[in-house]
């Protein structure tokens, strides 16, 4: 095996890694948000969720991808911890559906048919017609099938070329000799867990081994630690996308890797303590591929059965594993003593949700200021406001939901109530303002300027954004639905502002007067200063309703526009916020 040899297989490495990933990406793009309902709806018990698991990364084709949604979803609040365990067990069944396939590249024989079996064989008709529906298609969905069989039929090409570039080996004695080393079951663990943990691919890694067996250089007695630790590898995609999520969300990739470690442990236990006691002859047998394949599914069922019905205490670890913040870290009212008492818990929680309000509000004032003046420093304070409302939502959100599980006074549960609703607003509001901080990177960045004209509006505008938050804010401060009913007039002034401005931009557009990626920019910022401006109608409309219990909040806004006050205080509003004549 020469240095050419090398480079095929690193080039057939690539070309596998990117057909996985082409296939996967499309696979998950045609399913779109179907998967995450179905996840949702069908995660009731562990044996739906097992069989939803392995179900979903058949569909994929990524036992990653599958693992990263989960991490997604939990840290979105979408699901609860638990509900992911037998889906992750699932996952690791469902993935050895690639070594399958790859096994089918083995098949030796004269007949035509069964060599139509062999992905070699067929795959490059399979890319042909993929090109055709990408080139020809006018419609995603086939173009996205198209995509599939491409990256399908470039996996297979990669396949090839790995296999290939091995093939040297077979009558090479230095790496016979290296594989002697592998003997030992420790060391096979290690080499497939850090090599599939640098690769990112269990399938891929899979497939390596499936192409150095085809040499019949592989025994079973080194393939099978290898595939064991090909499973704790492919947990680092896991713990990648675990970064910078909840604790809840990072105890997701914390069940994922102590099931992998787990299992194998037991696995490597029980096997080989029996080959202490039983012969087992094979073990020095050479391995094919589809030998390959099938100790990567023995091991994956083995490990799903023997841990399932202890799926509870898998859960207890990873809490154990990722704690709770430290009392130093945590809020005062976190304090779980403190649920006993839930009125004093509710008073904290007040106190808390007033000071996440003002970063919210700081943090949007600040975005807007950017536009004006572009400074690194106040950049740096947006972001780490960012961070903190984020922080806000998720401990705020715990605790408050476990105080509404305590018996609540009618007083106590609207506050909760308000409480709950109210930080998810904030936390948008947050969000947009960081948006509004993106749009105006990129306008100091490109050094680009709207016109005069556009400026002024914006700046009328903006003044319209202040006042609404002010009014918003203060009224939650205040919890007075007195001072919460001036919003709504405001926000529609907001509205009717913003459809002028855009509808000016398109005058200034067919005149030349402004450019396509300034209007890119600006349509961005319209679109956030509106959704603020919805989120503070949002804000108003709870304080309203918590205070006045006859109200429903869809009848209150389809009806307050009728109402002569609201039409005085609407005059009042676009009188103060006039756009500069065009």
């Amino acid at each position: 095996m020469d240095i050419f040899s090398v480079f095929t297989l690193c080039g057939g490495l690539a070309f596998f890694l990117f057909g996985m990933n082409t296939m996967s990406k499309s696979l998950e793009k045609m399913a779109g948000g179907k998967l995450e309902r179905t996840l949702k709806r069908m995660t009731s018990n562990p044996m739906k969720s097992l069989l939803l698991g392995a179900g979903i990364t058949i569909a994929i084709q990524s036992s990653s991808a599958m693992t990263v949604m989960l991490v997604g979803l939990v840290n979105s609040g979408v699901m609860e911890l638990g509900q992911t365990i037998g889906v992750i067990m699932g996952s690791n069944i469902g993935t050895t559906l690639t070594a399958w396939i790859l096994a089918l590249s083995g098949i030796e024989s004269e007949n035509v048919w069964v060599n139509l079996l062999k992905p070699e064989n067929f795959s490059p008709v399979i890319a042909l017609v993929g090109i055709l529906m990408i080139m020809t298609s006018k419609k995603q969905k086939r173009r996205d099938i198209g995509r599939i069989l491409m990256g399908f039929s470039i996996l297979m090409y990669g396949m090839e070329l790995m296999k290939a570039a091995v093939s040297p080996l077979a009558d090479s004695p230095e790496f016979a000799s290296i594989l002697t080393a592998f003997q030992n079951p420790l060391l096979g663990v290690l080499v497939g867990a850090v090599f599939t943990g640098v690769i990112q691919s269990s399938a891929a890694s899979v497939g390596i081994l499936q192409a150095l067996a085809m040499t019949g250089s592989i025994s079973y007695g080194m393939a099978i630690p290898i595939i064991m630790g090909q499973n704790i590898g492919t947990c680092v995609t896991a713990i990648l996308s675990s970064i910078g999520v909840s604790r809840n969300a990072k105890r997701v990739a914390a069940v994922h890797i102590s099931f992998n470690i787990i299992g194998t442990v037991i696995c490597l236990v029980l096997f080989y303590g029996a080959g202490s006691f039983l012969p087992f002859t094979f073990m020095n047998d050479p391995a094919n591929a589809m030998s390959v394949a099938l100790c990567h599914t023995i091991f994956n069922v083995l490990t799903t059965a023997m841990l399932l019905p202890f799926s509870k205490q898998l859960e207890k670890l990873a809490c154990v594993l990722v704690k709770t913040e430290t009392k130093s870290e945590q809020f005062a009212f976190l304090d779980p003593l403190l649920l006993r008492t839930p009125g004093a818990a509710i008073n904290e929680c007040i106190t808390m949700v007033g000071k996440m309000s003002e970063v919210a509000h700081k943090n949007f004032l600040l975005s807007i200021e950017q536009l004006e003046t572009y400074s690194t420093e106040r950049e740096a304070v947006i972001l780490e406001n960012e961070d903190k409302l984020d922080t806000y939502e998720d401990r705020l959100g715990d605790y408050l939901v476990q105080i509404s599980r305590h018996g609540l006074s009618g007083d106590n549960s609207r506050q909760v109530s308000r409480m709950l609703h109210c930080i998810g607003d904030f936390e948008r509001i947050g969000d947009h303002a960081l948006n509004i901080q993106e749009s105006a990177q990129e306008l100091h960045d490109k050094q680009l300027m709207f016109s005069d004209s556009a400026k002024q509006e914006l700046e009328v505008l903006m003044q319209a954004l202040s006042g609404i938050l002010d009014r918003a804010f203060d009224a939650f401060a205040a919890n007075d639905p007195e001072a919460a009913a001036r919003v709504e007039p405001l926000e529609e002034t907001i509205d009717r502002l913003i459809e002028e401005i855009r509808l000016r931009h398109i005058e200034r557009l067919q005149s030349g007067v402004c450019t396509i990626q300034l209007g890119f920019i600006l349509n961005d910022l319209l679109t956030n200063f509106e959704r603020a401006s919805d989120h503070c109608s949002n804000i108003a409309v709870c304080v309203i309703e918590t205070n006045r219990r006859d109200i429903d909040a869809h009848v209150y806004l389809h009806n307050i526009k009728q109402d002569s006050n609201f039409v005085q205080d609407l005059q009042v509003d676009m009188n103060r916020y006039t756009l500069p004549n065009p």
